[in-house]
């Protein structure tokens, strides 16, 4: 088990742990990536989201990908201080992602408001490329500290929207905001000047990837206000098919055995399936977004007191 201090008192089913960090920024090692640092203030993630790939990072707390990270979060207090330390020391700290693995704005981020800490270190640096990713509305809490990171870094942010039917996000993602909040979110974000797309992940074959559904999505997403989306077709790693595979033979047990036949023994669907599906996505986008508006990438505003310039009094040791 991981160093971990003091349990958290927390609502519902859920306990908090306090998770020890000398480190807050994760050098990414993909070349797939798009940035080369990623930061997750919290590990395990209430929003229960049954394909959540990031199950697996449970197993190195010597607990289950299951349940446990459903219930059992780690959060990484005074993390905060930790990031104005390392930025300090990271000169090549230029492009760094927020939220790849779990939630940054899940239920308990409103009580703890470790996420909205770690961006006001980033609203004293300067010339960053940052990218937020999320699928709650919670993040508009941090309206204003996002608008002061914009005013001196490249930022942008993604909502999650993997449908519009709302029955079955509530059984696919129990515990998040509803896919109208999350529109609501982008709406609001974008009316403040704040680049921000939509990500329909992961489409979910026979069930998500339809033409209409999808179409619906975008359109929706382009009437709030987003500058494009992104997509992706299912991703399951070995620690996530539990989960997933409970939460489809309820919902849709007829699909089952198709899901194991496009599987196999791969954590990817089956190329036959996910390539006329992204083929789908792709030209949907390109409808909504003739103008290839989701290749826009913000522009790091002119530096005004050098990349880390001042922390607003914030001890960075």
């Amino acid at each position: 088990m991981a160093a971990a201090g003091e349990v958290v008192t927390t609502p519902r089913d859920v306990e908090c742990f306090d998770l020890a960090c000398r480190s807050v920024l994760n050098k990414c090692s993909s070349d797939r990536m798009p940035f080369d640092f990623t930061i997750n203030p919290y590990r395990g993630c209430e929003l229960s989201c049954a394909y959540c790939y990031a199950r697996y990072t449970h197993e190195f707390l010597d607990l289950s990908p299951g349940k446990d990270f459903e219930r059992r979060i780690y959060a990484k207090r005074g993390a905060a201080r930790v990031l104005a330390k390392e930025l300090l020391s990271h000169d090549r700290a230029r492009s760094i992602a927020i939220g790849t693995a779990t939630d940054p704005y899940q239920p308990l981020e409103r009580k703890l408001g470790l996420t909205r800490s770690i961006l006001s270190v980033f609203a004293e640096a300067s010339g960053l490329r940052l990218h937020v990713t999320t699928k709650s509305d919670l993040i508009l809490r941090d309206l204003d500290v996002l608008e002061r990171v914009a005013r001196r870094n490249a930022l942008d942010v993604s909502l999650t929207v993997t449908t519009l039917d709302s029955a079955l996000a509530r059984t696919l993602e129990p515990r998040a905001p509803t896919p109208e909040k999350r529109l609501g979110a982008v709406r609001a974000l974008a009316e403040a000047g704040i680049l921000v797309r939509v990500l329909v992940a992961p489409i979910l074959p026979w069930i998500t990837d339809a033409r209409a559904s999808l179409l619906a999505v975008l359109g929706a997403a382009r009437m709030a206000g987003a500058r494009g989306a992104y997509g992706q077709v299912l991703f399951l790693p070995d620690a996530t098919r539990p989960s997933f595979f409970q939460w489809l033979g309820t919902a849709h047990p007829e699909l089952v055995p198709r899901y194991r036949r496009i599987l196999g023994r791969s954590n990817y669907v089956a190329p036959g399936v996910s390539r006329p599906i992204m083929d789908r996505f792709h030209a949907l986008r390109r409808e909504c977004w003739p103008d290839k508006a989701w290749e826009e990438e913000p522009a790091p505003p002119a530096a005004t007191a050098g990349q880390l310039g001042l922390f607003g009094g914030l001890d960075p040791c």
